[in-house]
């Protein structure tokens, strides 16, 4: 549901408007953030909303169209928000990975300057709660993967009929790799030490 009070402007209802268009059949947008007039000199004012399931922002161009980007809020990596006298920036980092915790590519960076100061703090405060609970959703993820392929592979006889030098390398590498992976979570903060602990004793116990 929208918290924020119905805008007295048109040129603010056009921008929701877009905005709203934008949702997919059950999402709700819970807050948004419009852009000052004194920050919209060569375009219509852009607005951010959070919704139930990501971050939406839409620029309006000077002849009625529009330019969406949205952000899934589990692809969040990191938002901040600069208060300045005229108003407020936020900043978004996106993860370039895809639905594996492992998976890892090319990230994105959404900035959307001059916005509604009280506005633009509701939200960075919706962004920040999805950002800490997508963090410990993929660090169980991953450390789910990690577990899975310590148990997975079967180190000590290789692939059944092969007999290459090749795969008899691999083997030999993997127990190595998994470990460096593990002590790298825990440096992260993804693995307790304890949980580093049971990792490491599953990888040392299918050797």
């Amino acid at each position: 549901m929208d918290t924020s009070t119905a805008p007295a402007e048109p040129g603010i209802s056009r921008a929701l408007a877009a905005l709203r268009s934008l949702l997919i059949p059950g999402e709700e947008l819970e807050t948004h953030a419009i852009q000052r007039r004194l920050f919209a000199l060569t375009h219509r004012r852009a607005i951010v909303g959070a919704t139930s399931g990501r971050l939406i922002s839409v620029t309006r161009g000077l002849f009625g169209d529009y330019s969406p980007q949205d952000i899934r809020w589990q692809d969040v990596q990191d938002a901040q928000l600069r208060v300045g006298v005229f108003g407020a920036t936020l900043t978004v980092s996106v993860h370039g990975g895809g639905d594996l915790a492992s998976t890892e590519g090319p990230g994105r960076t959404l900035i959307v300057n001059g916005l509604r100061k009280g506005e633009a703090q509701e939200v960075y405060r919706s962004c920040q709660t999805q950002e800490q609970a997508w963090r410990e959703k993929r660090r169980v993820r991953e450390l789910e993967e990690l577990r899975a392929k310590s148990g997975g592979i079967n180190l000590s006889g290789g692939v059944p009929g092969s007999g290459s030098a090749g795969a008899a390398g691999d083997s030999a590498q993997a127990p190595a790799a998994r470990l460096q992976r593990a002590k790298e979570m825990r440096e992260q903060g993804l693995l307790t030490d304890a949980e580093f602990e049971q990792v490491k004793a599953r990888i040392l116990s299918d050797l």
